[in-house]
């Protein structure tokens, strides 16, 4: 019987260097991107949350 993975011939070192390079350069650039997105989402709530907070106080005062 045929193994399909082990039929298939493998790189020279000298040519799988650029495609594993590739690959890091992809998966380091997808977590940069992760990164930056979840620094901007929460940016975004800390501006809500302190926006919140500033209509707390404002109501607490008028309260009083």
């Amino acid at each position: 019987m045929l193994d399909p993975i082990g039929a298939a011939p493998a790189l020279p070192l000298h040519e799988a260097g650029k495609y594993v390079a590739g690959a890091y350069a992809v998966f380091v650039t997808l977590i940069l991107v992760y990164v930056a997105i979840m620094a901007a989402r929460l940016q975004r709530i800390e501006r809500e949350l302190s926006s919140l907070t500033e209509l707390v106080e404002q109501r607490r005062r008028e309260g009083r």
